[in-house]
């Protein structure tokens, strides 16, 4: 069975720092959707947000929480192999990644799974409450 959701950054903080906000979500959301996915972007961001004080991880940390997690989980790797400029464009810079990420979901039949209300992308999809 294929994945049917890209994890977006937030929802990768949220399901590994048990004390994240929405962490008792993203699980609960997980347990009912089984396989999802994640791209060298989702990583990249989780390793670098969680090296920062607000989490305070080291990188050797950061990197033994993912890494954990995917042997754990086995969620399916997706490379980032579409071109920015043929994705959607954002309103704004700095939805750049978002969208970028939504595209690359789109592209691989997927919806990006997010905790961001209002991202405007049509491939974007609000992990519930």
């Amino acid at each position: 069975m294929s994945a049917r959701h890209l994890l977006d950054v937030n929802v990768l903080l949220a399901l590994l720092w048990s004390d994240h906000e929405h962490n008792s979500r993203v699980w609960k959301w997980l347990d009912a959707e089984g396989r999802v996915a994640v791209c060298p972007i989702t990583e990249i961001g989780f390793l670098r947000i969680s090296t920062q004080p607000v989490y305070g991880a080291t990188v050797e940390q950061a990197r033994k929480m993912l890494g954990d997690w995917k042997s754990a989980k086995k969620p399916e790797f997706v490379a980032c192999d579409v071109e920015a400029l043929k994705t959607d464009a954002p309103g704004t810079g700095t939805q750049t990644t978002d969208f970028y990420l939504a595209g690359l979901a789109e592209q691989h039949g997927m919806k990006l799974a997010t905790l961001e209300n209002n991202m405007g992308h049509p491939a974007a999809f609000l992990v519930p409450a």
